[in-house]
């Protein structure tokens, strides 16, 4: 099949990072994966959850939500319904599992860095691009508080990244849009560790089962986009990750 943006079926959308783009928050990053851009900032509170008072032990939540018009037609926000929809509450609770397994959380005090991942325009892949933005955010307000004084040394200890990958008309394809997302017959998110550990999958047959070497193929193509975006990643925080 040709793909509508010309791209190979193992090919990533170009990915553009700018940092600081929100100047009030610690950390703060535009980025953007084609057409898909997310916003992404990281807060740190003076608090932890109650079940870690008096632990000694910091953490990392995350918050996501899709701006109305980020999509074709418009989306309600979650405030209107009263509460995060479904989607928004499985997505922030993979940001923040994501984040979390790339940090010494016992390093940063009894502490909470928040992560707000707002969507102002979607275009497929919105959950990984937030994955990748906030990896970023979380860098700087750490980087932040080093030189706060607040902690002593980076408590990053890898990087991580996310992708999708999919069949569609029975070809398999790295970093869906929304067009090639909405027809998959098989979607799935890969997110893993700049050591190459998995830190999730997530895999749906949409139409019909798939089997464990399709499997293999689909994990094979997504460790080549993590890969890649990995790099990227590196190349932003050039100031930050010495590794």
């Amino acid at each position: 099949m040709i793909r509508e943006d010309g791209r190979k079926n193992d090919q990533i959308r170009p990915i553009k990072i700018q940092r600081g783009f929100i100047g009030t928050a610690e950390g703060s990053v535009l980025i953007e994966a084609g057409n898909t851009r997310v916003i992404c900032t990281a807060s740190i509170e003076e608090k932890v959850p109650l079940f870690l008072k008096d632990t000694n032990q910091g953490w990392i939540t995350a918050e996501y939500s899709m701006l109305p018009r980020s999509t074709v037609e418009r989306t309600p926000r979650d405030i209107t319904r009263g509460r995060a929809a479904g989607r928004s509450h499985e997505i922030q609770r993979l940001i923040g599992r994501a984040l979390r397994s790339v940090v010494d959380l016992s390093a940063i005090g009894e502490r909470t860095i928040w992560i707000d991942c707002d969507v102002i325009q979607a275009d497929g892949g919105t959950r990984t691009t937030a994955i990748n933005g906030s990896l970023i955010a979380l860098a700087e307000a750490l980087q932040f508080m080093r030189k706060q004084g607040l902690i002593d040394l980076l408590p990053l200890n890898r990087l991580v990244a996310a992708i999708s990958i999919g069949i569609v008309e029975e070809e398999e394809l790295l970093d869906l849009d929304f067009r090639e997302d909405s027809s998959a017959e098989v979607d799935m998110n890969l997110v893993m560790t700049s050591s190459g550990e998995i830190v999730e999958i997530q895999g749906t047959a949409e139409k019909k089962p798939f089997s464990r070497e399709t499997l293999e193929r689909l994990m094979i193509l997504g460790e080549k986009g993590i890969k890649e975006i990995l790099q990227i990643q590196k190349e932003a925080l050039i100031d930050i990750w010495e590794r």
